[in-house]
């Protein structure tokens, strides 16, 4: 039904105008920020910890625009694949270029900010032979989710689709040989796939969280860098990309492994609590994220 009501709207908004799916989109973001009031909850609380010093009705207030904000998610795709309207630019692109140049092959970090699969999309525009595997979630019944997956498999992505039910994070390491042929490979690093996933806990926004360390040892048994990417948007059906200097992991000693992907895990929260206080109503993980608070101790 949500992809019979998803694609109705994509023909009248072809024939009629944008203003058509735009019109639908804030219906359909109202009613979920009317009848879902647990993920209103969850949300609230997230903007409370970002937003301390603001009132509860400041934090509703960024809720209800963080849940208008998810729907252009869904615009963007359609304005870029169907009309080719969304336009680009970025900061930090030669870092990947020189990566592909060399054909050292890399780990590309996504997170649940900003649009994952508008990045992939202009990725692959703007470097028509790009080598780049695409670690996606699966959902039990999902549709429109499994329209943009194979819309990004139609464009020449390779697309690995991992089991929320149990699918083990050691399917990871099936990637070294596509990096060592110069591919990259695109995670996202703020997201647990199933319960029983390896994690390691992390600061963020004076919390803790837990986030896949799977990544980080990936960079760290196969010495590829890890590049962190967000794409946001900037003005009217444009984007900004983000990429951030090659991250190496490394350990001189076996027994100083651990501590080193913690660090890495770390660094990456860093970034997105960076970029997060950058674009505040650009935070699309609707599950509770932050953990417990963490304690100051002043001596």
């Amino acid at each position: 039904m949500k992809k019979l009501a998803y694609k109705s709207t994509l023909i009248f908004s072809k024939i009629l105008g944008v203003w058509i799916f735009c019109s639908i989109a804030y219906i359909v973001a109202t009613g979920y920020f009317v009848l879902f009031p647990r993920r209103v909850r969850i949300s609230k609380d997230f903007y409370k910890a970002l937003f301390p010093e603001r009132s509860s009705w400041y934090h509703l207030w960024c809720t209800w625009k963080q849940f208008q904000n998810f729907t252009r998610i869904f615009r963007d795709r359609f304005l870029l694949l169907d009309f080719n309207k969304v336009t680009h630019n970025s900061v930090g692109w030669h870092h990947l270029e020189k990566t592909l140049a060399k054909k050292e092959g890399g780990i590309i970090l996504m997170s649940h900010m900003g649009n994952w699969e508008i990045a992939a999309h202009l990725l692959k525009r703007r470097q028509n032979n790009i080598k780049l595997m695409l670690y996606v979630g699966t959902k039990h019944k999902e549709q429109i989710e499994k329209m943009q997956k194979d819309s990004l498999a139609q464009s020449g992505l390779k697309i690995v689709g991992v089991d929320e039910n149990g699918s083990s994070p050691f399917l990871l390491l099936e990637s070294s040989p596509w990096m060592n042929e110069g591919g990259l490979v695109s995670i996202t690093g703020d997201r647990l796939w199933h319960q029983n996933q390896r994690a390691t806990s992390a600061e963020f926004l004076q919390h803790e969280v837990l986030l896949p360390e799977g990544p980080h040892w990936l960079a760290l048994i196969t010495g590829k860098p890890i590049f962190i990417l967000f794409s946001f948007p900037n003005g009217k059906n444009n984007y900004r990309i983000e990429v951030s200097e090659p991250i190496y992991v490394t350990a001189k000693k076996r027994s100083e492994r651990k501590e080193a992907v913690k660090h890495s895990v770390q660094t990456y929260a860093d970034f997105m609590e960076k970029a997060l206080r950058n674009h505040p109503f650009e935070w699309f993980h609707f599950e509770r994220f932050l953990g417990n608070k963490i304690k100051r101790f002043i001596k």
